[in-house]
């Protein structure tokens, strides 16, 4: 089954409590922060904290990415040299703007496991686009390195660059999500959408979901453990899909099992991207805990 991200949680770097406890809640995958949640001040003692979560707390086999700070900032170097040797699953990139900014993250990321004997790509590699530069080269951003297994948006830096503000249709992200997606699915890897900061606008923050779901993301960033619920509710099937999705897998084995390339249903040719889509449905029912037998 297709690693799921529906949900990425994020989690300040520097809330102990948070991070501990940020596995019980449902998502799909973990994001610990520390570039924008984590103050100037702070940055040493968010890296050595977050290090030690990593080495310690137990995640229940959820998925853990960590933010790191942009490597032309003073705190980068120092937040890949901790965070590689914690072993998450992936570093998730900041204001990824061309493929070389991937390229010498990867770079960087072999040095170190090259330097303490840690089998060669084991660390991962998340790409965030936050500016129309790095949305205009999201295709050859996708496909810097084999490591990465994803490329979000963060809207926030994004809207600012291109001097304006979020709309509550979100008209303004259109292009930017559309081009992110496309490299994403040219490149085979997943595509993230950004965070809805207001946490009360549930009917709001629904609608974006039912947005991104439709033009088709893997999933969505979060804030608050409380958005978890209605992303998972809205990317999982109905009971119809379910069963419809069953049938057209069942067909397609049978006709497998006979060795034709014709698979038939009711009466109606089936294609092999129908099939494909009723995989992908079936994936989000399992990941939903809902019984397919």
């Amino acid at each position: 089954m297709q690693k799921l991200r529906r949900t990425m949680l994020y989690v300040p770097g520097n809330n102990p409590g948070m991070i501990r406890d940020a596995h019980i809640y449902g998502a799909d995958s973990i994001m610990i922060d520390l570039e924008d949640s984590v103050s100037l001040y702070e940055k040493d003692a968010a890296r050595l904290l977050v290090y030690q979560a990593l080495k310690t707390f137990d995640f229940g086999g959820i998925e853990v990415l960590v933010r790191v700070n942009p490597l032309n900032t003073p705190y980068g170097r120092d937040d890949f040299e901790a965070i590689v040797r914690a072993k998450p699953t992936a570093i998730r990139l900041p204001k990824t703007e061309t493929a070389d900014d991937v390229i010498e993250a990867d770079e960087l990321i072999t040095e170190i496991e090259q330097k303490i004997g840690m089998e060669q790509g084991t660390i991962k590699l998340f790409a965030a686009v936050e500016s129309g530069k790095g949305a205009l080269n999201a295709a050859q951003i996708a496909v810097a390195s084999k490591r990465l297994i994803g490329i979000a948006i963060g809207a926030e830096d994004f809207v600012t660059d291109l001097k304006t503000t979020r709309s509550p249709e979100g008209i303004e992200l259109l292009t930017a999500r559309s081009l992110i997606l496309f490299a994403a699915r040219a490149a085979g890897i997943a595509a993230v959408d950004t965070v809805y900061s207001d946490v009360n606008n549930e009917e709001g923050f629904a609608g974006e979901v039912k947005l991104i779901k439709q033009l088709g993301f893997d999933g969505k960033s979060i804030i608050n453990p409380r958005q978890i619920e209605i992303v998972n509710r809205i990317y999982t099937p109905t009971e119809a899909e379910i069963k419809k999705s069953k049938r057209i897998i069942e067909a397609s084995l049978e006709a497998e099992a006979k060795g034709s390339g014709v698979i038939s249903l009711d009466g109606k040719m089936i294609d092999r991207p129908i099939v494909e889509r009723a995989r992908r449905v079936l994936d989000l029912a399992e990941a939903a805990k809902i019984n397919i037998e």
